[in-house]
């Protein structure tokens, strides 16, 4: 199934962090997934294992305080990512601007193998005369650790009673100068060691005459390299390049434009320099996206350059990109309605100045779609209804509208976010059956979010399980359910409290979720996981293939690893599923 459907968001060894009170906590810790077009995919897990912070990575929601350190989020998404750019005498003198500079840079290409040289006795000299990369990254590592345990140390004194616990706050004022003491002293330790190895080396003349006579060689060598002359390859494939950045910086205002190019043109330089390969598209989109999504050459005529565009969500560099991704494109439906919509504007107007901020229609028209879209999710006497306020609508039919307003331009992907949770059990199975039917008429593909095992099963196609900001499991929901291979997938089922015998006592995940201010050894699942082995201590696992649709990060799979049986109380699930959920 999934072999027969185009890519539609394809994810790649996703990081993302978060700046917490001096620390860094990791969220995501590399997620690669693709996600296909009309498909219904169920991101399921304990709250923390990171199902809404993913979500909000490729709709552009995450927090001011988090970031996407890693990896790639590329939206393939044909109608966004077609791009023409008008062909004026300006644009004509920036992109021959650009490309007599990038002929100029290319010749810093013939000599980029002793560029590496010249790098690497710099580092090395550097490392000789100061701390070592790895010596500085310990260092900062245990400074970060002080600084973050004064904080918390901090803090906790601020909840004192100052008149009946003197004698709590008096220790942790000792405590807080011992950890101020600490990161003084580490602080001197490092500018102690950096000044000795410093003048050790000024002192070692054997190593400063090596290092004069090598670096003067290698420049000179390089210097020689450099004077040749570009092939013409070379120079064709600069063309392109030229027409690529002005494609790229097209949809931006003159001044901003000229600024952008002047960057790329810089990063296009720099990558000469190393010896980067520009033939290669995974590396030529990594050069644009530290300035601005690269825009692949396609064509022109006389009027204008023909592109399409490479939609890297994970490295969107200017706010107003989102405004043609976001809503237009991925919508959101959240938990609680009354929380998504403004307690003071109509109903239709909520829906209207959607519609008329990214489509190109009159007030009447945005009313007639308004009305549309209200009959369509199931609001009755829409026309009576369209003046009202939220609070005049029950929790179910603010659920209905919430999903209208998401599904108003028509978007590509509708990522729901435990859009049942806030409501009566009564309802919930009619909003999740109105997603289900709506998608049929939209042609979206659903991004469903939930911890609860029940709705994934009336609605997924595909299932995967987080934990710890990982995938622990994939497959379709046929897979994952009635032959799940992950102890955390085993976990979630046997808690499942529709499938618990009478009489019997209900299954609990023992323990808690790591922290993910830590670096995690192993498998991030095993303290918890009653099926542990040693490995699982040592070694984080890979994604191991079960068929070619269903993976899973566990070491039980490991053809040396001893045979586990599944929980008896998931052994013969297939029976209590249909009892249960009716599927």
């Amino acid at each position: 199934m999934a072999e027969e459907k185009k890519v539609l968001l394809s994810i790649r060894d996703l990081h993302v962090k978060f700046r917490v009170r001096g620390r860094i906590l990791t969220a995501i810790r590399g997620i690669s997934l693709d996600i296909y077009e009309n498909e219904s995919i169920a991101i399921v897990g304990e709250s923390g294992s990171g199902k809404s912070v993913f979500t909000k990575t490729f709709a552009g929601m995450l927090d001011s305080n988090g970031f996407v350190s890693e990896g790639s989020i590329i939206f393939n998404d044909e109608e966004l990512a077609d791009t023409h750019v008008r062909l004026t005498d300006g644009a004509k003198r920036l992109i021959e601007r650009s490309r007599v500079m990038l002929d100029e840079a290319a010749r810093l290409e013939l000599g980029a193998a002793t560029y590496q040289k010249i790098l690497a006795l710099e580092s090395e000299k550097r490392e000789k005369t100061s701390l070592s990369d790895e010596e500085k990254a310990a260092v900062e590592a245990e400074y970060r650790d002080l600084v973050a345990r004064r904080t918390d140390a901090f803090n906790l004194r601020q909840t004192f009673d100052r008149s009946r616990e003197k004698d709590r706050i008096r220790e942790t004022d000792r405590i807080i100068s011992d950890y101020d003491e600490k990161i003084r002293a580490l602080k001197q330790k490092e500018e102690k060691l950096a000044h000795d190895r410093k003048a050790a080396a000024a002192g070692d003349t054997a190593f400063q005459k090596s290092y004069q006579e090598r670096s003067a060689a290698l420049q000179a060598q390089y210097d020689r390299e450099i004077r040749g002359e570009i092939s013409p390859a070379a120079k064709k494939r600069n063309e392109i390049l030229a027409r690529e950045i002005y494609l790229s910086v097209g949809r931006y205002g003159y001044h901003q434009r000229v600024q952008m190019i002047h960057k790329l043109e810089k990063a296009l330089k720099k990558a000469m320099q190393l010896g980067v390969d520009l033939d290669d598209e995974n590396q030529r989109n990594t050069i644009f996206d530290s300035v601005a999504f690269r825009v692949r050459y396609l064509d022109e005529t006389a009027e204008a350059l023909h592109g399409t565009c490479i939609l890297n969500l994970a490295k969107v560099q200017y706010a107003r990109d989102w405004t043609q991704i976001r809503g237009r494109r991925i919508a959101t439906v959240f938990q609680d309605p009354m929380t998504s919509l403004n307690p003071i504007i109509t109903i239709g107007r909520q829906i209207t100045s959607i519609i008329l901020k990214h489509q190109d229609c009159s007030e009447a028209e945005a009313r007639r779609r308004a009305l549309e879209l209200m009959r369509k999710v199931g609001i009755p006497r829409a026309e009576a209804r369209f003046d009202d306020y939220p609070f005049q609508y029950s929790g179910g039919m603010r659920q209905r509208i919430v999903i209208a307003i998401a599904l108003s331009c028509q978007p590509k992907i509708l990522i729901c976010d435990e859009p049942t949770t806030a409501l009566d059990v009564t309802i919930q199975a009619q909003i999740l059956q109105l997603i289900k039917d709506l998608q049929k008429e939209f042609n979206y593909t659903i991004v469903f979010i939930t911890h609860d095992l029940g709705v994934v099963a009336n609605v997924a196609d595909r299932v995967a399980v987080l934990y710890a900001g990982q995938v622990v499991e994939l497959g379709t929901a046929e897979e994952v359910f009635y032959d799940p291979r992950h102890p955390y997938t085993w976990a979630l089922l046997s808690s499942l409290p529709q499938l618990a015998q009478k009489n019997t006592k209900l299954y609990s995940i023992t323990g808690t979720p790591p922290s993910l201010y830590n670096q995690i050894v192993g498998d991030s699942f095993a303290p918890r996981n009653p099926y542990c082995l040693k490995i699982d201590t040592l070694l984080e696992p890979p994604m191991f293939k079960v068929t070619d649709t269903h993976y899973a990060k566990t070491w039980l799979l490991d053809p040396n690893a001893p045979r586990i049986e599944k929980p008896e109380g998931i052994q013969d699930i297939h029976e209590k599923l249909i009892r249960a959920f009716n599927i």
